[in-house]
């Protein structure tokens, strides 16, 4: 194997390539998302671990008082190291357990009525907004960065 060869191997190029599916749109209540994980790759690689997170990007305020905060709201390991040959594909289901985290305005909102109304009020005026997405992270034996997909859901 080339010198260049053993560069492309070590930043993975040319190697695994991590595709990651879950459904567009999950239910809040839910509390476990379900998908599947597809390895392929160009040259035989060994994979360690392939992990699979929830991650809420949190956001509030507005201008310069904007602050974002990033949660991991779940995470399950797919599957043990394995080997995988040139042009080969493997899939590997998952079930992802997830505990959402509510804000205070959260709260109120579900109460309903007087309180579930400020609670409302509270949100706009906080700027709150989450989004939500899934990644899928494959490490691989020799290789410094770890391919990975993502993937934005929507949870309602």
């Amino acid at each position: 194997m080339g010198f260049l060869q053993n560069i492309k191997n070590k930043l993975g190029i040319g190697g695994v390539k991590v595709e990651l599916q879950v459904p567009a749109q999950v239910s809040k209540t839910g509390e476990t998302i379900d998908g599947v994980v597809k390895i392929t790759s160009k040259s035989e690689q060994e994979v360690t671990e392939i992990k699979v997170k929830l991650i809420e990007e949190y956001t509030t305020g507005r201008g310069d008082d904007k602050k974002e905060k990033e949660y991991e709201l779940g995470s399950v390991s797919v599957t043990a190291g394995f080997k995988i040959m040139p042009g080969e594909t493997k899939a590997f289901p998952f079930t992802l357990p997830f505990d959402l985290i509510k804000s205070n305005a959260d709260e109120l909102k579900e109460k309903g009525g007087a309180l579930g109304a400020l609670g409302k009020a509270a949100a706009f005026a906080n700027n709150e907004k989450s989004e939500y997405h899934v990644e899928a992270e494959a490490s691989v034996k020799g290789v410094m960065l770890s391919p990975s997909d993502e993937k934005e859901i929507t949870l309602n």
